[in-house]
Protein backbone atom coordinates (compact mmCIF):
# COMPACT_ATOMS: atom_id res chain seq x y z
CA UNK A 1 0.00 0.00 0.00
CA UNK A 2 2.97 2.76 1.17
CA UNK A 3 4.15 1.80 -2.24
CA UNK A 4 1.12 2.04 -4.35
CA UNK A 5 0.97 5.85 -2.38
CA UNK A 6 4.86 6.50 -3.22
CA UNK A 7 3.97 5.70 -7.04
CA UNK A 8 0.76 8.13 -7.12
CA UNK A 9 3.27 11.14 -5.57
CA UNK A 10 5.93 10.38 -7.96
CA UNK A 11 2.90 10.31 -10.64
CA UNK A 12 1.56 13.72 -9.05
CA UNK A 13 5.01 15.46 -9.23
CA UNK A 14 5.94 14.06 -12.47
CA UNK A 15 2.50 16.22 -14.40
CA UNK A 16 3.01 18.82 -11.91
CA UNK A 17 6.52 18.86 -13.51
CA UNK A 18 5.01 18.69 -17.13
CA UNK A 19 2.29 21.24 -16.48
CA UNK A 20 2.60 24.16 -18.92
CA UNK A 21 2.78 26.88 -16.50
CA UNK A 22 -1.21 28.52 -17.18
CA UNK A 23 -3.18 27.75 -14.04
CA UNK A 24 -6.83 26.16 -15.35
CA UNK A 25 -5.12 25.20 -18.53
CA UNK A 26 -6.32 21.12 -19.21
CA UNK A 27 -4.50 20.31 -22.29
CA UNK A 28 -1.56 22.31 -23.63
CA UNK A 29 -1.64 25.55 -24.75
CA UNK A 30 -0.52 26.12 -27.91
CA UNK A 31 3.11 27.35 -28.90
CA UNK A 32 3.73 30.95 -28.96
CA UNK A 33 4.81 30.33 -32.49
CA UNK A 34 1.55 28.76 -33.75
CA UNK A 35 -0.40 31.44 -32.06
CA UNK A 36 1.54 33.78 -33.96
CA UNK A 37 1.73 31.39 -37.60
CA UNK A 38 -2.07 31.88 -37.28
CA UNK A 39 -2.26 35.07 -38.85
CA UNK A 40 0.27 34.58 -41.02
CA UNK A 41 2.85 37.80 -41.78
CA UNK A 42 7.01 38.28 -39.81
CA UNK A 43 6.78 38.49 -35.90
CA UNK A 44 9.27 39.98 -34.47
CA UNK A 45 11.37 37.97 -31.64
CA UNK A 46 10.25 39.92 -28.52
CA UNK A 47 13.37 39.59 -26.86
CA UNK A 48 12.41 39.00 -22.86
CA UNK A 49 8.88 40.64 -23.28
CA UNK A 50 7.91 37.10 -24.79
CA UNK A 51 6.33 36.00 -21.75
CA UNK A 52 4.31 38.69 -21.23
CA UNK A 53 3.10 39.17 -25.47
CA UNK A 54 2.22 35.61 -25.05
CA UNK A 55 0.27 35.94 -22.14
CA UNK A 56 -1.68 38.54 -23.71
CA UNK A 57 -2.18 36.78 -27.42
CA UNK A 58 -3.35 33.44 -25.66
CA UNK A 59 -5.75 35.51 -23.68
CA UNK A 60 -7.05 36.84 -26.86
CA UNK A 61 -6.31 33.23 -28.68
CA UNK A 62 -8.81 31.81 -25.88
CA UNK A 63 -11.58 34.70 -26.91
CA UNK A 64 -11.38 33.76 -30.34
CA UNK A 65 -11.54 29.81 -29.91
CA UNK A 66 -14.93 30.40 -27.88
CA UNK A 67 -16.27 33.00 -30.33
CA UNK A 68 -15.83 36.17 -28.81
CA UNK A 69 -13.40 37.74 -30.59
CA UNK A 70 -13.62 37.61 -34.35
CA UNK A 71 -10.23 36.26 -36.53
CA UNK A 72 -9.73 39.81 -37.93
CA UNK A 73 -9.38 41.20 -34.71
CA UNK A 74 -7.22 38.69 -33.22
CA UNK A 75 -4.90 39.36 -35.88
CA UNK A 76 -4.94 43.24 -35.76
CA UNK A 77 -4.18 42.75 -32.35
CA UNK A 78 -1.07 40.83 -32.96
CA UNK A 79 -0.37 42.87 -35.93
CA UNK A 80 -0.56 45.71 -33.33
CA UNK A 81 1.77 44.41 -30.82
CA UNK A 82 4.34 43.29 -33.22
CA UNK A 83 4.15 46.83 -34.88
CA UNK A 84 4.53 48.87 -31.82
CA UNK A 85 7.32 46.44 -30.40
CA UNK A 86 9.29 47.03 -33.72
CA UNK A 87 8.90 50.99 -33.30
CA UNK A 88 8.94 50.85 -29.46
CA UNK A 89 10.14 47.87 -27.56
CA UNK A 90 13.30 47.17 -29.87
CA UNK A 91 14.04 50.16 -29.12
CA UNK A 92 17.52 51.38 -26.76
CA UNK A 93 15.99 54.59 -25.73
CA UNK A 94 14.19 54.71 -22.65
CA UNK A 95 11.32 56.88 -23.36
CA UNK A 96 10.35 54.49 -26.59
CA UNK A 97 10.81 51.66 -23.73
CA UNK A 98 8.67 52.98 -21.73
CA UNK A 99 5.54 53.76 -24.46
CA UNK A 100 6.19 50.01 -25.73
CA UNK A 101 5.63 49.18 -21.18
CA UNK A 102 2.48 51.34 -21.05
CA UNK A 103 0.74 49.94 -24.46
CA UNK A 104 1.73 46.06 -23.78
CA UNK A 105 -0.09 46.77 -20.43
CA UNK A 106 -3.16 48.34 -21.79
CA UNK A 107 -3.41 45.01 -24.58
CA UNK A 108 -2.74 42.88 -21.37
CA UNK A 109 -5.54 44.46 -19.58
CA UNK A 110 -7.95 44.16 -23.21
CA UNK A 111 -7.01 40.73 -24.05
CA UNK A 112 -7.71 39.63 -20.34
CA UNK A 113 -11.01 41.25 -20.63
CA UNK A 114 -11.63 39.44 -24.22
CA UNK A 115 -11.08 35.95 -22.20
CA UNK A 116 -12.72 36.91 -19.30
CA UNK A 117 -16.23 37.38 -22.10
CA UNK A 118 -15.57 33.73 -22.86
CA UNK A 119 -13.98 32.10 -19.49
CA UNK A 120 -16.18 31.52 -16.92
CA UNK A 121 -13.61 31.27 -14.22
CA UNK A 122 -11.80 34.63 -14.94
CA UNK A 123 -15.06 36.53 -13.94
CA UNK A 124 -15.51 38.46 -10.74
CA UNK A 125 -18.61 36.65 -8.35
Amino acid sequence: MRGLAMIGAAMLVAGCANSSGLVGAWSSPPPFATLQQMCGGQAPDYGADTQAVYSAVYDAYVANRHGKLPQERFCSFQAGLAQQYTAHGASGDMQSRNQWVAYLNDQRAQALNWRASADPTLRGG
